[in-house]
């Protein structure tokens, strides 16, 4: 603890009184520790490690379908020895599988890895400390939150291991497709478990995102206003208001979809043939769920990139040595984004038959949302410009997150307009355009985290030189994977198909499908690598110092050691905002939040 913490500690909050008593009574067993913790700090590495491994999982998928669009129908042995008899005989995979790998691959990176393994680590981790508190509002719907996660992440693998094979509707499972079990072998069991996972991960989401905002309003310590929170705070606590508003849509159209397989309703069948019978329901659209769906889907990809964001901002002021640049227009800019991107879901929607002036409504909507993501780019590049620049592996990997949501956000302007996106929907295009926009920008975002915040999760640092393979290999492979997409979805091939060996006009753009079939092998194998840092840094690394950084935030002034509560004593009392850094007239290039204002000063935040 700094000695300007010492005068202050006086103060007793409305927290202090918990959690200082009970911790020297009696040695926690091993279950109550590491398995049933309500320790925020221990919830957030559960939640890491879980991710990393579903990740894993979701990386495979990737390499094996990524193998049969490169070379179709060619024989590799080890897809037989991976996947078995059934879904890779001869070592091809089936349509059927090829199908399933891409559902459940896209199912598992967007809510297992980038949503509940970024915002469950992160808000985890960082919001007690950030704000000052001794824990989460509430450990017991904390602990909650994680086990709910693990179940849906371990109902969603086990669907491979069902006779049926998983659920293979792509992975928004439109119906009809997904609502009748005997269209095909990927909508009757496996459907089934996707449904129960889903349902399993949005109580996840719930329980943690409801903790987050709680604890982010009513348990900030003395001194710490709104304006004085960091911008990862800020991200974090509109990403749980969204989540909070949003998923219990995506619930209620997992619910009907459910009615619709198993009891006789139809509220998403229509008049529909299948087997040459005419199917007793009718009178549902299909068209409603994709609003159900899509009112989810598009607040969830800022659910996805804005902790990125969030995470981006504050390593970035760490490691330029300045201020972040218009910290009341980043937050400002957050805020716009979450309210924003609940008025554009329609634009997934353009060739649905939607009225042509309600489609120009989402045009409008859609465009709109481009400014605040442009202020939040020209924020980074102006806190990079003329900056004291320490290149650690955490500062590469967010300078790439500005490189990607740059560069994927310039065809989201594309996709937006309805004239330009009715001809390319469904191709490659906008495959293209949202793994890099929010896939990739949000993949390096959370390595910049794991790399940053790694020595106050563990007490130890990953190894820096492993970290620049890794930075290099990942960023050059991602953009060499996403960025050729564009044109094959330019050129009209669709997405999802499992092979386009039928039609001639795309014979001469197999090479570019090989092209990226190795671009997303080398950056497969350079994951081994982060792997191997992870686990082995996590026993073996160098051990950390208190503040390795030199950062301002309240998390590095708790402790080494994690102890229940995080600070010994009383909190820390808060006089100024989080990011000054290189400040005129100060000795050192950072002046910690703990750190009184001087006579006449003025913190960045504008405060006297």
């Amino acid at each position: 603890m700094s000695m300007e913490n010492h005068g202050h500690q006086e103060h007793h909050g409305s927290q202090e009184h918990h959690g200082d008593h009970d911790e020297h009574h009696h040695e926690e067993s091993f279950v109550s520790k590491y398995i049933f913790s309500m320790d925020h700090k221990t919830i957030s590495r559960q939640f890491l490690v879980t991710a990393v491994i579903m990740a894993t999982f979701a990386m495979i998928m990737s390499m094996l379908f990524r193998l049969q669009l490169a070379w179709p129908s060619h024989h590799f042995a080890f897809i037989n020895w991976i996947l078995g008899d059934k879904m890779g005989k001869d070592g091809v995979l089936e349509p059927g599988m090829y199908m399933a790998l891409v559902t459940i691959h896209g199912t598992v990176m967007v809510f297992m890895v980038l949503t509940g393994g970024l915002s469950g680590t992160f808000s985890n981790l960082l919001i007690p400390y950030q704000i000052g508190a001794r824990d989460m509002a509430s450990g017991f719907l904390n602990m909650l939150s994680y086990w709910f996660f693990f179940l849906s992440s371990a109902v969603m693998m086990a669907s491979f291991f069902i006779e049926t094979g998983p659920a293979s509707g792509g992975w928004t499972v439109y119906p009809p497709l997904s609502a009748l079990p005997q269209a095909m072998d990927g909508s009757k069991l496996g459907m089934t478990f996707w449904l129960v996972s889903m349902t399993l991960f949005i109580v996840s989401s719930l329980l943690g995102g409801l903790n987050y905002i709680i604890t982010i309003l009513n348990l900030r310590t003395k001194g710490m206003t709104m304006t004085r929170l960091p911008l990862t705070i800020w991200a974090f606590f509109v990403t749980a208001i969204l989540g909070v508003l949003s998923f219990p849509v995506l619930l209620s159209a997992a619910l009907l979809l459910i009615f619709d397989r198993s009891f006789g309703t139809s509220f998403y069948l229509s008049d529909i043939y299948i087997g040459g019978q005419a199917l007793e329901q009718t009178g549902g659209s299909p068209i409603l769920y994709q609003h159900l769906f899509w009112f989810l889907g598009h607040p969830e990809v800022y659910i996805i990139i804005l902790p990125a964001l969030g995470l981006t901002s504050e390593i970035i002021s760490v490691n330029a040595r300045k201020p972040i640049f218009g910290y009341r227009a980043m937050i400002g800019s957050i805020m716009a984004i979450g309210f924003l991107s609940f008025i554009v879901w329609g634009h997934h929607m353009f060739i649905t038959g939607m009225n042509p002036f309600l489609g120009s409504v989402f045009v409008f909507t859609t465009l709109l949302i481009a400014i605040p993501s442009a202020v939040k780019a020209f924020n980074y590049i102006t806190t990079l410009w003329k900056g004291n620049i320490r290149f650690t592996p955490a500062m590469l990997f967010a300078i790439g997150l500005v490189s990607t949501f740059i560069s994927g956000g310039l065809t989201g302007i594309i996709l937006a307009d309805s004239a330009l996106d009715i001809p390319i929907h469904d191709t490659y295009f906008v495959v293209a355009h949202f793994h890099i926009v929010m896939g990739v920008s949000a993949i390096l975002g959370m390595l910049a985290g794991v790399y940053h915040w790694f020595p106050k999760m563990f007490l130890r640092h990953m190894n820096k030189k492993l970290g620049y393979v890794h930075f290099w290999l990942t960023f050059v492979s991602a953009y060499g994977v996403f960025f050729p997409m564009h044109f094959l979805g330019l050129a009209g091939v669709p997405r999802r198909y499992y092979s386009n060996t039928a039609f001639p006009m795309f014979d001469n753009l197999i090479d570019i499908n090989i092209l990226i079939t190795c671009f997303a092998i080398l950056g497969g194998l350079a994951q081994l690598i982060f792997l191997f840092n992870f686990f082995y840094s996590m026993f073996r690394g160098p051990k950390s110092e208190q503040n390795p950084w030199n950062a301002n935030t309240l998390e590095w002034t708790t402790p080494m050691a994690h102890t229940h509560g995080n600070w010994p004593g009383a909190l820390p009392v808060v006089h100024r905002w989080p990011y000054d850094y290189s400040k005129p007239g100060k000795e050192l290039d950072y002046v910690p939040q703990t750190v009184p204002l001087a006579e006449g000063e003025v913190d960045g935040g504008g405060h006297h």
